[in-house]
């Protein structure tokens, strides 16, 4: 398993020697980093802790970078630790009365979704400065005949974005690894099913909750970093708010969200749906803004129902009730 794990990897590596074309390869990168993204909330969200929420983080690590930049300055480099920061905050701001107070299951799920969406109205509200509804782009600092900058983070060539994107996804796999390792995951077992037995045993519920909460908080944010300075634009529709936090939930539940690679799985499936309706639908896609939305939340519904432990999570049951029959 781990030679054709490595394999895969390797022929992942080769993508932007195939002649693959710039949107192929965007959209190689895009998958990269929304299954980088999805794996962050997956953290959280397979051990019991559902979050609506997310669209904050990703949106608060995206303007955080651009704002500092474009007004201040600021290198993104340094945008990107304060972005890191302030999602850091607000995350032990709403998760620590919640896991005190015991708000669990929809009542954490309706307050991390109030969170999202008082994110966007923030962002939309102070339009003199991240330009409200409309959006922002950073400042450029390609000068012409420079493909790349790397202060100010902005690189033109894919190739660069796509393996520092590789690295990153990688890097979000190898936490998902040594969270789903450690002590903390059992911990979280023994709360999701009965947090009073948890806490008589020894465990530190609110601990427990709160670092693993954090670790996911902070590796969105970074996301939104990464998804601000590759689009080099951002608006509060596509980096916050409840369409983006329902995207992240269905995008890991089709995937599989007990499966490492399940996230991933998820955002490729969620970005073909997308380029499939976008590419079908044509105009109705265009008078219709939240079709997808739409489809994603009858479609996440769908999966709950028929196929809770995702295409991956699924498909590797097949393959193990398979293999010993075959035997």
């Amino acid at each position: 398993m781990k030679i054709l794990l490595l394999a895969l990897l390797a022929l992942l590596a080769g993508t932007p020697f195939y002649g693959l074309g710039n949107y192929p390869l965007h959209l190689v990168i895009m998958c990269l980093l929304w299954g980088y993204v999805y794996t962050s909330w997956s953290i959280m969200g397979r051990l019991g802790l559902v979050s609506f929420g997310h669209g904050a983080f990703l949106g608060i690590g995206a303007y955080s970078v651009v704002m500092l930049w474009n007004h201040f300055g600021v290198s993104p480099w340094i945008g990107a630790i304060a972005g890191v920061i302030v999602s850091a905050l607000v995350a032990v701001i709403i998760g620590l009365p919640c896991f005190r107070f015991k708000i669990v299951g929809h009542y954490f799920a309706l307050v991390t979704l109030a969170l999202s969406e008082v994110t966007r109205l923030i962002i939309v509200a102070l339009r003199d400065q991240t330009g409200g509804s409309l959006g922002a782009t950073p400042n450029t600092a390609l000068a012409q005949g420079n493909a790349w900058s790397l202060g100010a983070l902005q690189f033109s060539d894919k190739v660069v974005w796509f393996y520092a994107i590789l690295v990153v996804w990688l890097a979000g796999l190898w936490v998902w690894a040594k969270v789903d390792r450690g002590m903390t995951r059992l911990a979280l077992e023994a709360i999701s099913h009965e947090e009073e037995a948890a806490a008589s045993i020894g465990i530190n519920v609110t601990r427990s909750k709160l670092f693993v909460t954090l670790i996911s908080a902070v590796m969105t944010s970074l996301g939104g970093v990464l998804y601000a300075q590759y689009q080099l634009y951002i608006n509060p529709e596509t980096v916050s708010g409840i369409g983006i936090s329902l995207q992240m939930v269905f995008g890991v539940i089709a995937g599989g969200m007990y499966v490492m690679l399940g996230p991933t799985v998820g955002a490729v499936f969620t970005l073909l749906l997308a380029e499939g309706l976008r590419l079908a639908l044509g105009d109705a896609f265009k008078q219709f803004p939240a079709l997808d939305l739409a489809v994603y939340g009858l479609m996440l519904v769908l999966f709950i129902i028929y196929l809770p432990k995702g295409i991956l999570g699924t498909a590797l049951e097949a393959l193990n009730k398979r293999g010993p029959a075959a035997r």
